[in-house]
């Protein structure tokens, strides 16, 4: 499973969100976040007023992000690439959908509930395969909207682009490599394992994500999206760079004081 995944997927979301909107098209009416008023109310605020919806924080947004989608879904469970596929997905047409989306990926029934027998079925399945076929299957739902005429646009660059990352993700793994232990023949020192650097994994952690970050910027800029939306990736992928710099670093410190 991905490993710091959520806070750069609810970034890279969020550049696609922007902040407040009251299209007369859009049947959420005020919105801000990507949250609407329905939700606000709903997890906030029972008698949230257009105004109450412009003032709402960033971080108030986070927290209903985290909770109610990315935990709703149980995105930390899901392959890498293929959670923050869902997650947007859930976030833009409704976490009812995408749940009956992914288990229809697989096999099973779509009574929108994902237990442990689905990401069991998940985890045995290729996860760059189920992020294009979701995709796939959300840009043709978006297709058959009466609003397609007004949004397409903006909807497909924006399916384009989450495949792009998406599958980067599922390239790169995202998750820092583990470090190899040393065998009984391995050096001791104070009657501990010293456990070898490996260079190779270290280079794979940061490396790797920095470098799947920039593949990622790079199609999402041929997909023709926003340079905010590309920032956005940029800096998603120097975080979890660092977060798996630092990861590494514990876990290499954890094998060595066992």
């Amino acid at each position: 499973m991905a490993a710091n995944n959520r806070e750069p997927s609810i970034g890279i979301m969020l550049a696609h969100e922007g902040g407040y909107s009251n299209h007369p098209s859009d049947p959420g009416g005020p919105t801000k976040f990507g949250i609407t008023i329905a939700d606000y109310r709903r997890y906030v605020m029972p008698d949230a007023t257009a105004a109450d919806v412009r003032a709402m924080r960033l971080d108030e947004a986070k927290a209903i992000y985290r909770a109610k989608y990315w935990g709703a879904l149980r995105c930390d469970e899901l392959p890498a690439g293929l959670d923050y596929a869902v997650f947007d997905y859930g976030v833009n047409s409704g976490v009812g959908r995408a749940s009956k989306v992914l288990q229809r990926l697989v096999g099973f029934a779509d009574d929108g509930r994902i237990d442990d027998a689905l990401l069991a079925a998940i985890g045995k399945r290729d996860a760059r395969d189920l992020i294009a076929r979701l995709c796939d299957e959300r840009l043709g739902f978006l297709k058959r909207l009466k609003t397609w005429p007004v949004f397409g646009s903006g909807w497909g660059r924006r399916v384009a682009e989450v495949r792009a990352v998406a599958l980067v993700m599922a390239e790169s793994g995202l998750a820092p490599a583990p470090a190899r232990q040393v065998g009984q023949a391995g050096a001791k020192s104070a009657g501990k394992g010293v456990v070898p650097i490996n260079a190779q994994a270290q280079r794979g952690t940061a490396g790797g994500i920095a470098a799947a970050g920039a593949a990622a910027a790079q199609q999402a800029h041929h997909a023709g999206a926003r340079p905010v939306t590309i920032l956005a990736i940029v800096l998603a992928a120097a975080a979890l760079a660092v977060a798996g710099w630092l990861a590494w670093r514990w876990r290499q410190r954890h094998l060595q004081e066992s």
